[in-house]
């Protein structure tokens, strides 16, 4: 089937949903153009790249990692990891005491990325019409037809449908005017800030573990990025994830205090003594997690045809991102006649 039959759909972002998206309805038969305002595909599953003497190395700063229930999303993992492009992580996973000690250790299956968590979106991105380094504006419907206007006014073309996967507070921005009631549905749900900090060291820090929760002070997740499969194990790098309220309280604060600031707490919370880094920097993600995301998979208006996906749709999880994007997609692909779900929850079924 010639996919300008079946329709166009203009999706904006190039993340997990989007491109899960993009991949279903490609399949499904329709002609696909994603946009997105960076320089590649990958959202929260982007890899911060440096230089550390010699070695160029990645930082997984945003997605540490992602867990399967969906036994169909399942089997796509299985696909993706006889191509190489995910493994299992096998790193010690521990919840700490606010003493320091180990709680318990997690033995439940993790799958990253690999070489990098931005590989599950580069390979969702082959053979898919990208347009980077374009930021949407507006998202408005006339007669059946949508179109995408960019910031500076210029039209981005007219598509049967257009999906956002901005966050929430960004798609309200984009879908408003035209599509009021899934802004206010999009715009119900509050998202939590997220400073995020990369750090490393010329020698493995000793800890009995690869990747711990923490539960007390400005910290709540720590990892040892070169643990994971496919990277190269020296320098010994960390990502620090900030406490969502110790986030909030330090939003606007200088990325170099915050960088020093979390390194300390690294060393309080792992009750090791204090050591000078061979990297540190600081990334801010003030849109990180939903604080009550939605379980409906996605909003879809059935009479602009613009739809609004994501894991804040989805329960928050990686898999959720995932698999919001494919319940997007399908919730297009049916007939009109069939009229409007309640919930889009269908996944690859």
């Amino acid at each position: 089937m010639n996919p300008a039959k079946r329709g166009r759909v203009a999706i904006v972002g190039a993340g997990l949903s989007g491109l899960s998206c993009a991949s279903t309805l490609r399949a499904l038969g329709f002609e696909v153009r994603v946009f997105d305002k960076g320089r590649g595909p990958g959202g929260r599953t982007s890899t911060r790249r440096a230089l550390i003497g010699d070695a160029e190395v990645g930082f997984d700063h945003g997605a540490q990692y992602f867990t399967v229930r969906d036994p169909d999303l399942m089997a796509r993992v299985q696909e993706w990891d006889r191509l190489g492009v995910v493994k299992r992580w096998r790193g010690r996973v521990a919840v700490l005491d606010s003493d320091g000690s180990v709680r318990s250790y997690s033995d439940k299956p993790r799958f990253v990325g690999t070489p990098a968590m931005s590989a599950i979106c580069k390979q969702l991105a082959t053979g898919q019409d990208l347009r980077f380094g374009v930021r949407v504006a507006r998202i408005a419907s006339s007669e059946g037809r949508v179109g995408l206007v960019d910031e500076h006014g210029d039209p981005l073309g007219e598509f049967d449908s257009a999906v956002c996967t901005a966050p929430p507070v960004q798609t309200v921005d984009l879908v408003a005017e035209a599509a009021p009631e899934l802004a206010r549905r999009a715009g119900s749900v509050r998202m939590k800030p997220c400073w995020a900090v990369m750090t490393a060291f010329d020698s493995p820090l000793d800890v009995p573990y690869d990747g711990a929760f923490v539960n007390e002070g400005p910290l709540s997740w720590i990892a040892r990025t070169s643990s994971k499969p496919s990277r190269i194990a020296l320098p010994d790098r960390w990502v620090l994830h900030g406490s969502a309220p110790w986030s909030e309280q330090h939003l606007e604060s200088p990325p170099e205090r915050v960088a020093e600031q979390l390194l300390a707490a690294l060393f309080e919370s792992t009750r090791r003594p204090d050591r000078a880094p061979v990297h540190l920097l600081a990334h801010r993600w003030r849109y990180a997690i939903a604080d009550n995301p939605l379980e409906e998979g996605c909003l879809y208006d059935e009479t602009t045809r613009i739809g609004a996906c994501g894991d804040w749709a989805f329960g928050n999880r990686v898999e959720g991102a995932i698999l919001s994007g494919v319940a997007m997609a399908r919730r297009i692909a049916e007939p009109a006649e069939r009229g409007p779900r309640p919930r889009c929850s269908s996944p690859w079924s």
